[in-house]
């Protein structure tokens, strides 16, 4: 009786799912601890028709039915499910509505993901790598799923773009996180191509005077001016790099353009209202240092462009900041 409660306590059945078959031990193990236990009477219904996929299951004992009903109320049998079997994985990497009825066939038990009360976009928010490594796992599983890749995009297409999305998303302030320009860049880089960095000053002296809770309020202020700008231009990627960097990339943008767009965000930026402070600074008010440059005017290398701006922008920032810079490389000086 012992070893059989244990057992019943026991998440990491759930990491048998595809969806978690590429994820690295300390993301199985916050799989694990985001995972719950439900039981089911017989008779019971998992989920209906049309209620949204916001988990999936793992049946640990009991057996589950999948059946639809047709117009003139007569049920067809789908799936049968039995102990190690996993439920709904499909639909919940697709974010779909269930478009059948699940109903346990006698008293069940089942490990559920996310856990009761919880959801993906909570995940999320306390730990973005993990849940960005199951989306792209996601599009890999419906991917071995499907016969061709061609039919996943010919007949998928909005929730294949959805997950993408999600995975490269930084939660905190819904802009493009760094991975994405990593992977992306060589398919979207378009001559001429302007980099604008931006990294907010003094930024330690707000989180310090009000808080962690305000550091994050500011971000989100700061990413509403980049996605603005990008808004207003009908094209570009608004970027978050690491800590409070965030950036801009914008395609087919030349060097004048490029300028006027950094001094646009300077002044955006300035222009965010100033918030109470405490200690020797009473209020806070919003400044940023920004350095930009244009590939390949400025440099023929976009990883050189990448690192020489964004060295120009800390030592800009070190020096007392406010200012915006052109990165230009030592070769076009010449």
């Amino acid at each position: 009786m012992k070893k059989r409660f244990e057992k019943l306590l026991d998440c990491s059945p759930i990491l048998k799912a595809d969806l978690f078959s590429t994820l690295l031990e300390k993301d199985r193990e916050t799989v694990v601890s985001h995972s719950g236990f439900l039981q089911l009477r017989k008779g019971a219904v998992l989920f209906a028709p049309g209620e949204q996929a916001n988990h999936f299951f793992y049946l640990l004992e009991g057996t589950v039915r999948v059946f639809k009903k047709s117009s003139d109320d007569r049920e067809e049998e789908v799936a049968s499910f039995a102990p190690g079997d996993v439920i709904g994985d499909f639909d919940f990497a697709r974010s779909a509505a269930y478009d059948a009825c699940a109903q346990a066939m006698e008293d069940s038990c089942l490990i559920m993901f996310p856990s009761f009360g919880h959801s993906m976009e909570q995940f999320a928010t306390e730990t973005p790598h993990t849940v960005s490594k199951i989306f792209l796992s996601a599009i890999e599983m419906m991917t071995r799923r499907i016969k061709t890749t061609r039919k996943i995009l010919m007949e998928n297409m909005s929730w294949v773009h959805e997950l993408h999305r999600k995975a490269y998303e930084d939660p905190g302030t819904g802009l493009w996180k760094q991975v994405f320009l990593a992977d992306e860049i060589n398919r979207i880089l378009e001559e001429p191509t302007a980099l604008i960095l931006l990294k907010p000053d003094r930024f330690k002296i707000l989180v310090d005077s009000r808080g962690h809770e305000a550091g994050d309020e500011a971000m989100i202020r700061i990413a509403l001016v980049l996605k603005n700008i990008t808004r207003r231009l009908g094209r570009g990627w608004p970027l978050r790099f690491k800590s409070n960097e965030t950036g801009l990339l914008i395609s087919k943008c030349g060097v004048l353009e490029a300028e006027a767009l950094a001094n646009t965000l300077h002044e955006s930026i300035a222009a965010i209202p100033s918030v109470p402070a405490q200690g020797d600074n009473p209020v806070f008010s919003f400044t940023g240092t920004v350095a930009w440059g244009v590939w390949p005017n400025d440099d023929r290398t976009w990883d050189s462009l990448l690192h020489g701006a964004n060295r120009v922008l800390l030592d800009t920032w070190r020096a007392g900041g406010n200012r915006v810079v052109h990165y230009k490389t030592e070769q076009q000086h010449e």
